[in-house]
């Protein structure tokens, strides 16, 4: 055995990094490390039940003078030791180890670089381990195989090193019953898994607790939150971590044809998970089997059934000891009431989609394993996944993959032989990888009311200098700057009105502002909206709010807002559009509170909309755009004009002097028509076919623009 140096230290075990899951890594305060008389990288041991092998590096600062140890679930699992116990560290001496025998825990047919012993040797590269320890292989992907280090020579704790021989023994066999998922896989959650830890980990832990406070311990937990949040995944990472007996049912796997088949099946789980108590059963898409019973049809008395025999099961007469419910649902509206309260499901935990931080979380989790260029910067993509929840950050993390895996697939077919170690070091995921993906991958919080923004910037919009400024002010700086809003202790507004002639550039500056603050864009035709169905225009504004605040920060875009919300009282229709407003009035400033989502709305005619509308508080911001000035005009040609190939004698300025009163949409018809004008001068020539020549030396003359003028103002040309 090695020998150890210093003396041991107790500290609390804490849950790592995302970013250090399964890179034998165990984190420490610099005083702490002092103490231990290690230095960064060296190699330390952390003893439990059992001890094994970590290297140290440092916590970061606000994780520092908490006596704590930072150890992923894996090193946890080596040690036999639960979060929140403590454990002893100290200093070790290691040897380089001479060969490593490895029995794969996770079935490695699917995945042949798992079998290859000198690319698997270069993954585990600098690894410390002892015999019996679980390790991960983490391939480009994201996708991992598991093994358990069966004979290590020299004995004691050893490193991986370039000379290390690995030998896999076995083909993994059946996979485990367990779930390989730590909490550091799970990216983004946070609060919500010290929530499940309190309800889960307590209860079957330490129940002498609750006994000496008098109470009955948490009994269920009910996930809910969009789909692709990580509900079943928690529930897999609880299952992993805790050594209770897990059970996992699947909703719709329940209901047999058989009359009192399904509640019989659901009795003999309940009745197994006590015997093997402490249990966890776990019900994924409880909605399948636990929906409201008066909305039962008659034909389904099976499924009125099963919900009566959950209910029973999860608080009836008989006690059901050490057993914790966990449902997971995307649907928390269609449970049966019964069921959702206290003594059944105890807490309702929302999964929601995921802040920056959390995105950012996630993408560290799903690109640990991926070799990243230099490029690559995950904390840009966080900022760009606004709407992404857990799922679609994998599928984004996967497309990427699998584009540069194209980009090598000529090398691959070049190759005889299988793919070769070398090709797989050189594999580079790039950032332009990562943009190819964004066009396969739409983020699910939005996807049915998903808007792809064109890309407009602030330079392709001519004058409204003012506009933008406001625009700027209300929606781009709380998005940037949210810290100093909070400083200040004020909101900012919840939406802004553009108004003006048509053309004068409403939608576009609305496009502007959408580009430019990099936030998720909800485009909301007005008569789109309207359906002659009773309450279906409403439950339309509603979804629309619904995804834009799962979504936040978010910008619902009205455009021609008149359609959908005219003054009551002006008749014309059979008050659909009063019920359309009443909701709209509602979500904006109602008892709910909007946070994160700005209302933008567009139109011609302002005097039409309703004045409650118009109040502080909903549309905060009301901002006119006049027709152009002069000014304008030159800038709204400059834009126009730019690429174009104008002759020499073309002035820009002569030019903003004759377009006075036409609003920039006119303009641009002009540009568009001058460009036609010369197109055709080319090219309609008696069936002659332009040179390539010609078409080289094509400019935009001053008398296309006049003639374009002309007609634009309804004048002979």
């Amino acid at each position: 055995m090695a020998e150890n140096s210093g003396c041991p230290l107790s500290l609390t075990v804490a849950e790592a990094l995302p970013r250090d899951a399964g890179r034998g890594i165990a984190r420490m305060d610099p005083k702490d490390m002092a103490s231990l008389g290690v230095q960064v990288g060296d190699i330390v041991q952390v003893v439990g039940k059992r001890a094994t092998a970590a290297k140290v590096m440092p916590t970061y600062p606000k994780d520092r003078d908490k006596g704590l140890v930072q150890v992923c679930g894996i090193t946890r699992q080596n040690a036999q030791v639960g979060l929140g116990e403590a454990a002893q560290v100290q200093a070790s001496t290691f040897q380089e180890a001479s060969s490593i025998v490895l029995v794969p825990s996770t079935p490695s047919r699917a995945f042949a670089p798992g079998r290859d012993p000198r690319y698997l040797g270069r993954l585990l590269e600098r690894l410390p381990l002892t015999q019996g320890d679980r390790i991960r292989a983490t391939f480009p992907g994201g996708r991992y195989l598991e093994f358990v280090a069966l004979e290590v020579s020299p004995s004691g704790v050893v490193v991986v090193g370039s000379r290390t021989a690995i030998r896999i023994k076995g083909d993994g066999g059946p996979a485990r019953e367990k779930s390989g998922v730590t909490y550091e896989d799970v990216g983004g959650l946070r609060r919500e898994l010290q929530k499940i830890r309190e309800i889960v980990e307590l209860p079957l832990k330490h129940p002498e607790l609750f006994e000496r406070l008098g109470i009955d311990p948490p009994k269920g937990v009910l996930l809910h939150g969009p789909p692709g949040c990580g509900k079943t995944l928690i529930a897999r990472a609880v299952a992993n971590e805790t050594d209770a007996a897990f059970f996992h049912i699947s909703g719709p796997e329940v209901i047999h044809k058989f009359y009192g088949e399904s509640e019989a099946h659901l009795r003999a789980i309940f009745e197994k998970a006590a015997q093997q108590a402490p249990a966890i059963i776990f019900i994924d898409e409880i909605d399948a089997v636990a929906a409201k019973r008066e909305d039962v049809r008659g034909d389904q008395q099976v499924e009125r059934r099963v919900v009566a025999q959950l209910l029973a099961l999860m608080d009836g007469l008989k006690g059901r000891g050490q057993v914790i419910v966990i449902g997971a649902t995307n649907l928390p509206q269609v449970l049966d009431p019964a069921l959702r309260r206290p003594g059944r499901f105890d807490r309702e935990i929302i999964i929601s989609v995921p802040d920056r931080s959390g995105r950012l979380e996630v993408l560290q989790v799903h690109t640990r394993g991926m070799p990243l260029a230099e490029d690559v910067s995950v904390e840009t993509l966080a900022e760009m996944t606004h709407g992404f929840v857990g799922a679609d950050l994998a599928a984004l993390c996967r497309e990427a993959a699998m584009t540069t895996l194209r980009k090598v697939m000529p090398r691959l077919q070049a190759q005889e032989g299988g793919v070769s170690p070398d090709l797989l070091t050189d594999i580079q995921v790039t950032m332009a990888d990562f943009l190819e993906a964004f066009k396969e991958v739409e983020p699910s919080a939005i996807r049915e009311v998903f808007t792809e923004v064109p890309d407009v910037a602030w330079e392709d919009v001519g004058g409204l200098g003012e506009a933008k400024q406001v625009l700027m002010e209300t929606i781009v700086w709380p998005v940037k700057h949210p810290e100093a809003f909070r400083q200040l202790g004020t909101a900012p507004p919840k939406g802004i009105l553009l108004s003006g002639p048509p053309g004068t550039g409403k939608t576009l500056l609305a496009k502007a502002v959408a580009t430019q603050s990099g936030v998720n864009f909800i485009s909301v035709k007005g008569p789109a909206l309207l359906s002659k169905r009773v309450g279906e225009s409403e439950k339309g504004v509603r979804e629309v709010f619904k995804k834009a605040k799962q979504a936040s920060p978010c910008i619902i875009f009205f455009d021609e807002i008149d359609a959908l919300a005219p003054g009551r009282g002006s008749g014309g229709d059979s008050g659909v559009t009063e019920r359309v407003l009443s909701q709209l009035l509602t979500e904006m400033d109602g008892v709910e509170e909007l946070k994160g989502v700005t209302v933008l709305a567009a139109t011609n005619r302002p005097d039409l909309l309703d004045p409650a509308l118009l109040r502080a508080g909903r549309f905060d911001a009301h901002v006119r755009l006049p027709l152009p000035d002069q000014k304008a005009r030159r800038e709204i040609l400059a834009i126009h004009t730019r690429g174009k190939p104008l002759a020499d004698d073309v002035d820009l300025d002569r030019l903003a002097g004759a377009t006075e009163g036409l609003a920039g949409a006119d303009i641009a018809g002009i540009c568009r028509r001058a460009s036609m004008l010369a197109l055709r001068e080319l090219l309609d020539r008696d069936g002659q076919a332009a040179t390539p020549a010609e078409i080289g030396t094509l400019k935009v003359l001053v008398r296309h623009f006049d003639q374009a003028l002309a007609e634009a103002r309804g004048q002979p040309g």
